[in-house]
């Protein structure tokens, strides 16, 4: 772990010849903003190029960095929002680069096609990666070694993460700021940023999708609106359907159409996601925690806590509690 600090919040994201400066923008919003009103230490941002100097962008605009791969495989967090083609490999010094923030102790991070450059330096070998859509099947081809799934909008591996198509690099990224900080300050950033804190569902949903006008949504819309707001009460999807003025079976369909995924996935995932608040900020046992987010028993709890995230409500507590005792 040479060169890292207990609590080091770096991030240094690559800048590259040709690219949209959408998703350089993501991670310059959530993690390049002063954010005073949290009380925590918040992120320092670097912008890197292979080559310091101007990069050119779409458009004919400039971004101008004297930050170069040193300053990239220094930070904490190593971001890789793209490639300039899916079909080249990433050089040898940014492949270098990546190899040693990772060997360092780094998290690496990509967003959309940056998953090419990930597995052009290996980190992706033998762990699940997502990519945008469209380009899974590449990756998938000419890295065979890499467990791709096309269906999530992002995967956390410990110290390796990967997005899907753009937009979900924001999903990534407060995904992280929930790790680092908790769930309070991640949801303080997504309202600024007008998004929800997490979106359900996964890339299916985005698949050569046209915009919908079937008024069936609003209902499934409005159906979501109600369960968020009784979470603790004994729900089906036939209460559910009620709501929408829908049988079951056509809940179901059009549920699954406009979220990607089952009403009670849906739902055990929303009240997973609620009890991280209450892990992270009370000391009520698990028992009552399972309970107030509209579990029937403590095992169920568990064993959703778990599929979702990777560990067990009590090991989590102790996490975040750990880490918001470190030192600045």
């Amino acid at each position: 772990m040479a060169g890292r600090v207990e609590g080091d919040r770096s991030v240094a994201v690559l800048a590259y010849p040709g690219m949209s400066v959408f998703e350089t923008g993501i991670v310059t919003e959530v993690f390049g903003l002063p954010r005073p009103e949290f009380d925590v230490p918040w992120y320092t941002l670097t912008v890197c190029a292979e080559r310091p100097g101007p990069v050119p962008l779409v458009g004919g605009a400039a971004l101008h960095t004297p930050y170069g791969l040193d300053d990239l495989a220094a930070a904490a967090t190593v971001i890789v929002p793209g490639v300039p083609d899916v079909t080249v490999a990433p050089s040898p010094a940014l492949v270098a680069a990546l190899r040693r923030a990772h060997r360092d102790g780094a998290r690496v991070m990509s967003i959309c096609s940056g998953a090419f450059a990930l597995a052009g330096a290996g980190l992706l070998d033998g762990r699940r990666a997502t990519t945008h859509w469209r380009y899974a099947p590449l990756l998938a081809r000419r890295h065979p070694r890499v467990r791709v799934d096309p269906d999530v909008l992002y995967l956390d591996d410990g110290d390796i993460l990967t997005s899907a198509g753009s937009a979900a690099g924001l999903d990534l990224c407060v995904h992280v700021v929930r790790r680092d900080h908790g769930a309070a300050i991640a949801n303080a950033v997504a309202r600024r940023l007008v998004i929800p804190p997490h979106r359900d569902g996964g890339q299916a949903q985005f698949v050569e999708a046209p915009v919908a006008v079937d008024p069936d949504d609003d209902r499934i819309a409005g159906s979501i609106d109600w369960t968020l707001a009784h979470l603790t009460e004994p729900l089906t999807v036939a209460r559910l359907a009620r709501q929408a003025h829908m049988s079951p079976r056509t809940y179901l369909r059009h549920f699954a159409r406009a979220t990607g995924t089952s009403p009670i996935r849906w739902l055990v995932d929303q009240r997973v996601r609620a009890s991280l608040a209450l892990l992270e900020e009370t000391d009520a046992p698990v028992e009552e925690v399972a309970a107030a987010v509209g579990f029937d028993s403590p095992v169920t709890y568990r064993h959703h806590f778990g599929r979702a995230m990777r560990t067990s409500p009590s090991a989590y507590r102790r996490a975040f509690r750990a880490r918001a005792d470190r030192p600045a």
